[in-house]
């Protein structure tokens, strides 16, 4: 299946580092990568159907100063849907005057809700199918845009229903917070001072934190698989929905 990753922090953060190892995946997971980042109420979407080992669009990713408090990355490894660029995550939608981001990882069987003009598929994918009917449901629940507690409750309802159709690991995000949901694999760190040396599991990279970063910074990173060897990546499980704001996970009160 696919690889998912992503960033939020309290601070404009760059992505360099681990979108190093993250990249390294692409060897298995070859059909397609795209990077989604939020620059104050604006949204930059990268995509590029071709792995991300070989994509001219990834090596610029890799040279250009991304600097977002709220990222999502995909590499696809394709299960629903031909390999093209309308069916390379993420995928992007507006709702109540934002840009919302999602990618997913999984395989939604027979997951085909009734969609209005609002929000339709452009791709062929279960992923791209699901993220409408989230947006869709999302407008049906609440008039305007509400709060990150009541965003959160209602995104955990409804996540139940495609998860019921198989494997729903997706991220999200509005440029206010980042939502996880876990059906098989993700997993968090969080970050922050006084910041470690953090060596990457998939390529010979080691980075010092500390020297890139103040006392005041806050990093949190959800990824499929724990992109380094010496952190301590927590894991959620199966069911689990969690939100991060300002680079810490967000816990219900």
């Amino acid at each position: 299946m696919c690889q998912l990753l992503g960033l939020n922090a309290n601070t404009p953060t760059d992505l360099v580092f681990s979108f190093t190892g993250f990249a390294h995946r692409a060897q298995e997971h070859k059909d397609g990568f795209g990077i989604g980042f939020f620059e104050g109420a604006g949204a930059r979407l990268f995509v590029d159907p071709v792995s991300a080992r070989q994509s001219p669009v990834a090596e610029m990713i890799r040279r250009y100063p991304i600097h977002s408090r709220h990222i999502i990355a995909h590499i696809r490894k394709a299960t629903q849907g031909r390999v093209a660029l309308e069916n390379t995550h993420p995928f992007m939608r507006e709702l109540w005057g934002r840009y919302w981001v999602f990618a997913h990882n999984g395989n939604l069987v027979d997951f085909a809700p009734k969609l209005h003009a609002a929000f339709r598929p452009v791709g062929d994918t279960d992923s791209e199918r699901a993220f409408c009917w989230l947006m869709q449901e999302l407008s049906k629940n609440h008039a305007s845009l509400p709060s990150v507690e009541h965003l959160t409750q209602t995104l955990a309802e409804l996540a139940a229903g495609p998860a019921r159709h198989g494997t729903f690991n997706f991220l999200l995000s509005n440029g206010e917070a980042l939502w996880a949901h876990c059906s098989t694999h993700l997993h968090y760190v969080e970050r922050g001072h006084p910041f470690p040396t953090a060596q990457l599991q998939d390529a010979d990279v080691t980075v010092d934190f500390a020297a890139h970063t103040t006392p005041t910074d806050r990093v949190a990173v959800v990824v499929t698989q724990p992109l380094t060897c010496n952190e301590s990546w927590q894991a959620l499980g199966p069911g689990e929905l969690a939100v991060f704001v300002d680079g810490r996970r967000r816990l219900p009160p």
